[in-house]
């Protein structure tokens, strides 16, 4: 909404007429609402909501029951709080009388906070409370990617729910130069090495996918592609602790707005390099081209991914599923993120420092230098 905000500062000045940010900023928050500030107008009421249409945007990471009882909770001292936040957002809609629509928009693979309910939810709650409601879906939400787990049968259960394949959006205008980079990406996480060839060599001369052992080979690359304003910027999991050695701290303490706002002579922005932004910081958005730092943290064994957490001064196993599902997609997103070209940047490791030891490493860059990306 920020960039929303200076935008409309901007386009104003062009015309010559004044606006004050905090203006914009009042306009542009009348125009996109965030869900927690939706969620506070109707609670404790029976409001009609003013919106016979809501627009969902990243829905996957509406909050669970567990989740949003424990913020009421805590936040607003509302104990008890008996709906999960898909089941709330049907519940305010369903007080009009006439009509109401709610249009989800569903990213697969993107949970990646503790308390996101997922695709699945929204189907839960419509099959304990709505089951009136008519509902409209993808074909595409069969994947597991979107079921979590869950078969579809279960998941639409008594529902009225016709299948409409025209509802999924395959055109990615994140990735303009490679409509198919997710599905080129979720071929090297899912281990689907002939997929993830297949599709490299339908992407590659379009959009640049390079590897490199050495971050500054990577910081001179994405500062070669890119061409006037063009941003570029690194990326790691949060859970990338070993990165630190490197000289990239995913724990800084930084402003994402000026990370992703702010000019190329500014020493906060994404230009400058010196602070990463992780899989927290650019869900939702995205850089022309990025350095995807990756560590040990989602390491390839040679044939499957092995999951882990640095804690103290040691990797441990993570074995809860959620939470193994959660850092494959922190890597789906990173992985995601640029617009028109990306360096996997994997470090060698140093065989002095058992936190880093170079065979958390090399195998992972083994494996994607075995699906054909070039090293620089």
């Amino acid at each position: 909404m920020e960039a929303l905000a200076q935008d409309k500062v901007s386009q104003e000045q062009g015309k010559g007429i004044k606006l004050k940010i905090s203006d914009a900023r009042r306009d542009t928050t009348a125009f996109i609402q965030k869900i927690h500030n939706y969620r506070d107008d109707y609670v404790g009421n029976d409001k009609q909501p003013t919106e016979h249409v809501v627009i969902f945007d990243e829905a996957q990471r509406a909050w669970t029951l567990t989740q949003i009882r424990h913020f009421m909770s805590q936040k607003k001292h509302i104990p008890d709080f008996q709906y999960s936040e898909p089941e709330f957002l049907i519940q305010t809609m369903d007080r009009h009388t006439d009509w109401a629509v709610i249009i989800c928009l569903v990213g697969g693979g993107q949970e990646i906070h503790d308390g996101e309910a997922g695709l699945p939810e929204w189907f839960a709650a419509l099959q304990r409370t709505f089951p009136r409601w008519k509902v409209y879906a993808s074909d595409r939400l069969r994947d597991d990617e979107y079921l979590r787990g869950k078969a579809w049968d279960e998941v639409i259960g008594n529902l009225d729910c016709t299948i409409v394949s025209d509802l999924h959006l395959s055109t990615d205008l994140r990735s303009f130069r490679a409509p198919s980079l997710a599905v080129f990406m979720k071929a090297i996480l899912d281990v689907d090495p002939q997929s993830a060839i297949s599709e490299f060599n339908r992407i590659k001369n379009r959009y640049p996918i390079v590897l490199t052992r050495d971050l500054n080979s990577a910081k001179r690359w994405v500062k070669d592609q890119s061409i006037g304003n063009e941003r570029f910027g690194i990326l790691a999991s949060s859970g990338g602790l070993r990165l630190k050695p490197e000289g990239i701290f995913v724990k800084s303490d930084k402003s994402v707005v000026n990370w992703f706002l702010k000019p190329k002579t500014d020493i906060r922005s994404s230009y400058a390099m010196e602070d990463c932004a992780t899989e927290f910081d650019v869900q939702g958005l995205e850089v022309d081209y990025a350095i995807v730092a990756w560590d040990a943290d989602f390491r390839f064994d040679g044939t499957q991914w092995n999951y882990l957490q640095f804690k103290g001064s040691t990797w441990n196993n993570i074995n809860s599923e959620t939470d193994r599902r959660y850092l494959k997609n922190a890597y789906r997103v990173l992985l995601t993120r640029a617009r028109q070209g990306m360096v996997i940047f994997i470090p060698k490791g140093n065989k002095n420092d058992i936190t880093r030891n170079p065979e958390f490493y090399d195998l992972t860059y083994k494996y994607l230098r075995s699906i054909g990306i070039p090293e620089i």
